[in-house]
Order: C-alpha cells, then structure tokens, then sequence
C-alpha cells in the first residue's frame, strides 16, 4: 500500500508539470490499466459490436487506453529529452506505404504539384518516412486542403480527423483525434425578412490550402502537440476519416512563447502616434474554423448596432463558442506602427461563476505566454475587457503599419489536470464499486457484520487515494478559476462523505451505492469543465497613449432597455392565430430552436428556389390542432405530431391523402416500409415520418469483460446469461412495455388483412406474449425500473433494452463511461433458415397537410423538400452544431441518417436494426391493442393468470372495440356485416434498401 501511495504522489507530480505547458486533452476517456508509454498498435479497432450477429469474447470488449498527452510529455521532461534543433519536410505524395484500399493517389491539386489526395474514411491509413539526424523533440505541421466527395451539409462541416501513430505506437490518447479544422465564413452582408428581422446567413466553407500544427480535438492544449523521436527512420501513420489533399508534413523544434515582460523588454522604444481607436464589429469575423459559431442578437444598450424593435444579429458567441478549439478571427487595418492595447465588450453568463478562456493570437502566433489562456471572468452583465497583466497594467503589443489579424480559440487547458484527475478518481472509483458488489453480492445488509481488515484490507486506503484526488482538485480548481464554484463545492461535499465513510470502516459495505453514485457527480464535474462559452459584442485595436471606450451600461441604460424590450414583446406577431394570408402556414409541436431554425433554413433555401413564402410557428400543445381545425383555423401544415395523430384526423377527413400526389412513392421509398404502416388508412397514406426513433442493446464493456460474458445474438443467449448476471447482484433490462418486439420476432400480426379485427388469437402470437411475460415470470427481470439509463450509469443494469434517448445521454450526460459501453443489435429468435429475425419499433414524429389547405401542391412541394437527404442532413447538422449533441437529430430519412457524424461501428449497429423496423399499424380500434397487451402483462405477470387466457381475454377486448369504431367509421353494419375492408400492407421481410447506405 505505501507503494500505491508513493506512486500516486509521483503521477500527481508529473502532472504538475505537465500543467505548466498548459497541456491535456478535453475528452474524458478511461484510462488504462497499467500507464505504460508506448502503447495501441495500428489499426486499431473501436470495439464497438458488429452489426451482423455477435461474437465477441469477453476479451473482445477489451479497448487498450493509452495514458494522456500529459503524463507521457513530463515523463519526457524529466528524463532530460530536448527540444530538436533541425527542421525536415515531407512532400505530400512522397508516402512510404498505405492501406490495401489505395485510396491516396499523388497528384496535382488546387494549384500544387506533388500533393497526395486521399479520399480517406476510418478504416484507411497512409504511411511517410522520416529519418532524423538527432533525438528531440518536435511539432508536426500539416499543410492540407479539405475537399468533400460528396458536397453535403455534414461532410462540408465535419473537421478532418486524424490518428497518428509513430514506428506502430499510439504514443498517448490524444493522438487517437487529431482535429484539422475546416475554414468557414458567413455568408454577408446580412438579409432581412419582411418584417425587419435578420435572417441568419449561412456559414460557406472558404476553402483553400491551410497549414496548421497537430493538436487535440478538444482544447486542453494552448500549444501544440509535442513528438519526441530518437536519431533514425522512423515511419509516422495517420489513419484519416475525411477526405483530404496533403501538401506536406514538416517537423519543427517547438517554439514556446516567451513571458510578457521579455516581449516587453524587446519591443521598440517609440510608442507610436496619438490615433484614433479602431472598431472590429465581433459578428463581423473573417473566418472561424466551426460552422456552430454563429451570430448572436443582444439588446443591451451600449450593444451595437442596437437591436431596437428588431432581431439583429449584433454580438457572436455564447454557448456557441464554448467548444475548445473553435477559433474566431477578425481582420483589421493600423494606419501607424506602433504600440497597441487590445479591449472588447464581453460577456461570460451561460455557466454560473465559471471562468472561460482563450488563446489569443496576432498574425497566427501567440506573442507571449500569458495569451496562452487568457481568463474572462463570469457576471451577468457585459464587461469592458482591457487584456492586462494580473496587476491589472495592460499589455502593450507592437503592430506595424499595415493589415493584421487577430484570433480568439477557446481553451480549457486551465483545467486540464483537474480533468485527468476526475478521470482516474471515477475509474478508481467503478472499481471500487465492482469489488465492493462482488463482496456484498450486490445486496446492502445492514444486519451483517463486516471486518474490513480481514474481507477488503485495501478499502480504506484506497477511498482515502480518493479522496486526496478529490481535495487537490478543489484546490486546484479554485486556484484556476479564481473564485468558488459549484463543482468545487461538490469536491469538497465528496471530502467530506469519503471522511465520513472512512471514520467507521466496517460500515463501507452499507454505503456501496453512495459510493457508486460519486462516479456520476465527478463525471458532471467533468462535463462543465469542457466548456468555454463567450460573447463578444466590439473589439477594439487601441493606441497604447489613448483610452478605450465606454463599454460598461450604466445601471440606468440597462433598465431602460430592458424596460422598451418588455413593451416590444407585445408588439410581435407570430401567434398561431396570426395565419399570414400568401403564405405557407406551418405550426411545429417542437422547441423554439427548433422552429427559428426551420424558419431561417426555409428562408435561406427554400422561398428562393421555389418562391413559396413560409410561415413557420410553434405549436406549444399538440392538442391545439384539434381546436384550430374545428375552429377553421388550421395551418396548411403540421409537423412534429405523434405517429398516431394522423390517424385520428384522417378518419374524419381533416387531412390530404399524400398517395394522391403522382410522386409519393419516390417520396416513401426513403423511409422503411414498416414505418409507413402507422400512417395508412383506408387504402391511403397521410403523413409522413420527420424523425424515427430505434431501438437496440446497450451493454457495460467493463462489466462483461470481468463476468466473460458474450454479447447474446438471440433470446437463448440472453437466458443463458442471466443466471451469471443475478448471481453477481447485476440484470438483464427489457422495458415492460415493448410487446412489438416479442410478437413480430416470432411470426404474429396484430391485425388480420380487412383490418377490421385483430390476428392476435394466433400460435405465433401467443408464442411470443409467452415469450415475453415469461422473462419477468421465469427469468425474473426487474419488472419496475424507473430509469434504465441511471442504472447503466452505476453498473447495476450493464446490459439491456434502450432507445435513441438513451444513446443521446449516454454520449452527452455520461462521460466518466466514454469508451465503457457499446451498443448491439437487438437479440432476435432464430429462423428456420438460421437468419435472426430483430423486428422491433422505436416511435416516430410525423408531418401531414391538411385537407382544408388552399395550397396543397405547395404544401406538397414544402414537405418533399424538407424530408429530402439534403434537407434533413442542413438542419441535422446546424441544429447540432448550434446546441451540442444533445440535440442530435434522429431523421427518419435513412440517406440523410448516415451523412450526421455518428460513430462508424455505432452506424453499422443502427443500420442494421433499421433493417427490422416496424411499427404498428392503425385501423380503426387499434388504440386499443397497447392498452390491452399491456393490461394482459400485468393480468399474467402481477396477478399470476395463465398467458393464454390473460392474452384471450385481451383479443375479445380489441375485437369489441375494433368493431365498434369500424360500424362508427362505415366499415360495419350495425349488425357486424362489412361493408368494404381497409386492404391493410403487410410487411414481413427486412428492408433491403438499408444495405447501400451501411459503411464498408
């Protein structure tokens, strides 16, 4: 244990070192092991499961970590490596070998000759040689000119990602995600609607040759990344996932910039002449490199211009500039040399008492190190910022006469070692977990006696590791962001509970959740600490003799406007009643995010190219619809409606049967067939899916790497994992409510072909509700769960059912697992061919036009081109890139599905998945059908009747219903006779139209 301890103080002291470069990743990943130096051989795999049927072994599950940039630069330092001193370039096309894909070719490209153009993805990797006279340690430079294959939205915006790896090694983490970021600029000057308001412009990529050093893709470098070689060959791989033309890869000796007052003492004596201070409007940029950077409006007074009654876009930034690495950059003319302070209008507000950060640069470098991170401090209101020395004297930079440019990155290098500490506490901590569950056998019995000295010695020692981590990341973070924030009162709340547990260790044991738990409050630690947001309203390039400007509202000024903004609000027309005559009026049942970027994208695309003006409102309550339309107020379009409401309409002829338009097939191929069946009724279809959400298996990698379990491809498998599941305190998770799965799996209908009584009195169905109930009956799944994700999240359900929704939090709300779980196809009940049948549904979001709308061919025109690939891949992306990926947009277009930036291996899972989809028809009565299947669950798995009976009892209920809503609708006689059957499709093969879009 004392060489744990002193291990421990060695790892922390390295990486104090490390944080003297600013140094770290801003991805919060496992970490090994075992911190070896050299470590993950190329190619490597993301361990994630295959799409096809699943037989991974536990060791399989397995991902190799390497340790952070961090700890392997001090390991450097402190074993005497230097900066090299020579400088060697490599052309582009010189490449020493390449994958068996051949997909780099040398050529000419874009005006250079010699260049490598690679149409690269993640399984492709190209290989140079470079022989080095001397060991050091070096930068890499990339000189490279991003191109798209395919001139999508996405594939237009995504970065150009890199792996690189040295003589086969992945020498740290880091080197798994270089980023080389695209070069974007707004689309200026800025249009206006008819109303006055701005109309966001778009971001258009400006290409062109680029030249960048390797860094990481998430800001926890101000510098770049350093290499170290020793004297020889050595071969240097990058594996690629977009396409990209190469120029050159040079290796330079690393230049650090010097401190302020050694600039200082360097800089000509003259001061320059008394001028005048020169504006930069922030919006105004030149270029940023993330098309997610965008325009802001902002009614302060002293914003400019001022916003007045209107939405104009005046500031840039905020929550939109937070990500590290996302750089701003502004051009500006000084008509003198001399010297010159730098002042802007800026506002930190979105994360309470959070500092932010950024790298500044003029010219493309950073003049002194104190630029390296540069803070702004939160407060509500907007400061004048005056960069400055720590005294508050400014910094005075020389600039000669003539064009510059100035660039502002977001950074978090700051917090970087807190980062990797709360990385290796949580990892500390899931295993503490996993030993303290293995002992326990998951059962907290407070009635049983433990000796902690004799059954888990280590324990106490361990949690105290811990909880040292968790004091100097207190310290550490208060001393970086300057004042007391709430992640570092939940540090100091983890001190305290660690102490409490360690004051009476024979009752650790007992507190096995609670200790479980501290992963996810260090996991949201690390969640805000990768964030940087900033607003800026003006720069300002001041000569060093003059003043800035007044930058600060009065008290006065603020209520002023806040007062006139008030009285505005009133003013705005964009009600649902407000129906605007000549448009196309369409109400969307989604957030206010959601309809201003739909508005802006059909403003930009859609009104020009067809001349359709568009009307885009949000519907705060879909029941609205039902008023409006027996009001005569309905929209010509509704879109965001659960998959059942069409239904509800079209029975009573509100909407427009869209297999009337001569083009609806080619429309309806770009969705699986059985995501149509909710949307047909009476030998037609009204509305058509907007997102469709899926299903599909979730599993722990770490927990069924130490059970040796594999991952089950069919239902057998899962019952043959189950006993060593429960027999270790963990569970298999199947939501009590998914009878679709279980009943299209083994072969059933839920209705018969006339579509007026239900097929359920079937074997087929029967076997499959017996499938179903017996897994809570027989097999004893958890019968309540509240939230499957959260028990994902502590480990006491690491493998089970789950949805979109929870691949979303997982991604986004769970970062302590990044790397941790994977997902697979669902299990399935194996065919007589041998194939696994996976049907299952997910739930879908629906648009429609309405049978009262004088403008259907337009409103016909409008829905084919906002369901298109191109169209739903725009708003995808944008919608995205804006927000974060919480705001993933799962499209039910397939094409446009695999264009958004989902993880290869997790797409191939998706897709084939996408394959089974199908969801449950709607003729008259079938509301019933869930609320009976589920009322037969509870009769047989709460109450303990038979299934058969239970499930008998149910079909008599449909039946009932059925025939009753069909004699309402004119499908029946009042005597039971039919008059004419609703003919309903029947989808009963996988849909092969998914294969063209699964990546090879």
């Amino acid at each position: 244990m004392h060489r744990r301890r002193k291990r421990n103080k060695r790892t922390i002291a390295a990486l104090a070192l490390s944080a003297l470069i600013l140094a770290g990743s801003g991805i919060v990943a496992p970490p090994p092991e075992k911190a070896a130096y050299a470590s993950g051989t190329v190619p490597a795999e993301s361990g994630a499961a295959s799409s096809k049927a699943v037989d991974a072994s536990a060791s399989e599950l397995h991902t190799d970590i390497e340790p952070f940039y961090a700890e392997v630069y001090a390991d450097w330092i402190e074993k005497g490596y230097v900066n090299a001193t020579n400088t060697y370039r490599l052309t582009g096309a010189d490449i020493y070998a390449q994958a068996p894909q051949q997909l780099a070719q040398p050529g000419g490209f874009q005006g250079k000759e010699r260049v490598l153009i690679w149409k690269s993805d993640r399984d492709n990797w190209i290989e140079y040689k470079v022989k080095v006279d001397k060991e050091g340690l070096y930068h890499l430079n990339l000189q490279y000119y991003p191109y798209s294959v395919n001139q999508t939205a996405s594939s237009n915006r995504r970065p150009i990602s890199l792996a690189v790896a040295i003589d086969g090694n992945i020498p740290f983490r880091e080197a798994r995600a270089i980023t080389f970021r695209r070069q974007f600029k707004d689309d200026l000057p800025v249009k206006q609607d008819d109303k006055g308001n701005d109309i966001r412009p778009r971001s258009l990529s400006s290409e062109g040759w680029l030249e960048e050093p390797f860094r990481d893709n998430g800001g926890g470098y101000s510098e770049p990344l350093t290499w170290y070689l020793t004297q020889g060959e050595h071969t240097i791989r990058l594996s690629g996932s977009e396409p990209i033309a190469i120029g050159g890869l040079t290796l330079t000796p690393p230049e650090t910039p010097a401190d302020y007052t050694a600039y200082a003492a360097k800089l000509p004596a003259e001061q320059g002449k008394l001028g005048e201070v020169i504006p930069i409007q922030a919006e105004h940029m030149t270029a940023k490199n993330d098309a997610a950077i965008q325009m802001a409006v902002d009614k302060d007074a002293l914003s400019t211009p001022s916003a007045g009654a209107h939405e104009t876009f005046n500031t840039v930034g905020g929550s939109n500039w937070q990500r590290g690495g996302q750089t701003i950059t502004w051009s500006f003319t000084v008509p003198d040399s001399g010297r010159y302070k730098i002042a802007m209008r800026a506002k930190q507000n979105t994360i309470s008492n959070m500092t932010s950060f950024r790298t500044i640069a003029i010219d493309g470098k950073v003049p002194f190190k104190e630029l390296l991170a540069y803070p702004f401090r939160y407060d509500l209101n907007w400061r004048g910022v005056t960069l400055s020395d720590e005294a508050g004297d400014p910094f005075e930079i020389y600039l000669d006469k003539g064009d510059h440019v100035l660039s502002m990155t977001a950074t978090i290098s700051p917090f970087q070692a807190i980062l990797m500490e709360a990385e290796k506490a949580a990892a500390e901590l899931r295993q503490l977990t996993a030993e303290l569950k293995s002992l326990t056998g998951n059962v907290v019995d407070k009635n049983r006696t433990w000796k902690i000295d004799v059954d888990f010695p280590e324990l106490p020692n361990r949690l105290q590791d811990v909880r040292e981590r968790m004091q100097s990341m207190a310290d550490n973070m208060l001393k970086a962001n300057g004042r007391r924030e709430n992640s570092v009162q939940t540090l100091l709340n983890i001190v305290r509970d660690i102490d409490s547990y360690l004051k009476y260790p024979n009752e650790i044991p007992y507190h096995m959740d609670d200790i479980s738990a501290l992963q996810e409050k260090i996991g949201a630690i690390g969640e805000v600490l990768t964030k940087s947001p900033l607003q800026l309203d003006q720069l300002y390039i001041v000569p060093a003799s003059s003043s800035a400007p007044k930058m600060e509202a009065g008290f006065f000024q603020r209520m002023k406007t806040s007062a006139m903004s008030f009285f505005r609000s009133f003013l705005r027309k964009d009600d649902l009643s407000d129906l605007e005559a000549g448009a196309l009026n369409v109400w969307v049942n989604r957030p206010r995010d959601y309809v201003n970027l739909l508005q802006e994208i059909s403003d930009e695309m859609f009104t020009p190219q067809t001349g359709i003006k568009v009307k885009v409102s949000l519907l705060p309550d879909e029941n609205l619809l039902i008023y409006a339309n027996a009001a005569g107020l309905s929209p010509d379009i509704a879109l965001g409606q659960p998959q059942n409401k069409s239904i509800d309409f079209a029975m009573r002829g509100a909407l427009e049967d869209l297999s009337g338009f001569p083009d609806f097939k080619q429309v309806a191929d770009r969705f699986a067939p059985g995501a149509l069946l909710p949307f047909y009724y009476d030998k037609g279809y009204y509305a058509l899916p907007e997102t469709q959400s899926f299903k599909v298996l979730f599993y722990r990698k770490d927990i069924l790497e130490r059970l040796r379990l594999n991952i089950p491809d069919t239902w057998d498998d899962v019952y043959d994992m189950l006993p060593t599941l429960q027999q270790n305190g963990y569970n298999f998770y199947v939501p009590t409510d998914d009878f679709i799965t279980f009943l299209y799996q083994n072969g059933a209908e839920f209705f018969n072909k006339d579509g007026l009584s239900t097929a359920l009195g079937t074997p087929e169905a029967f076997k499959g509700f017996k499938q179903w109930t017996d897994l809570f009956n027989i097999y004893d799944l958890e019968k309540s769960v509240p939230s499957f994700y959260q028990h994902f999240r502590k480990g006491s359900m690491p493998i089970g059912i789950a949805d979109f929704n929870a691949y979303i939090q997982l991604t986004a709300a769970a970062p302590e697992l990044t790397g941790w779980w994977g997902i697979a196809p669902l299990p399935g009940v194996k065919q007589s061919d041998g194939t696994v049948a996976r049907w299952s549904s997910g739930g879908q979001t629906t648009g429609f036009i309405y049978k009262s709308s004088d403008k259907k061919e337009q409103a016909w025109t409008f829905l084919k081109w906002l369901l298109s690939a191109d169209v739903q891949e725009r708003f995808g992306s944008d919608l995205e890139s804006f927000n974060g990926v919480m705001f993933r947009w799962n499209t039910a277009n397939i094409e446009a599905f695999t264009r958004l930036p989902w993880p290869k291996e997790d797409l191939k899972v998706i897709l084939e998945q996408w394959k089974w989809y199908k969801e449950l028809a709607s003729p008259p009565g079938a509301y019933f059908v869930p609320r009976e299947l589920n009322n037969a669950w509870n009769r047989t798995v709460v109450d303990g009747m038979n299934f058969r009976e239970s499930l008998e009892e149910g079909i008599v209920n449909i039946d009932r219903e059925m025939v009753r809503k069909a004699q309402e609708f004119g499908f029946m006689t009042p005597d039971g006779k039919a008059t004419h059957t609703l003919d309903m499709p029947q989808v009963n093969k996988p849909w092969e139209g998914v294969e063209r879009y699964v990546p090879k």
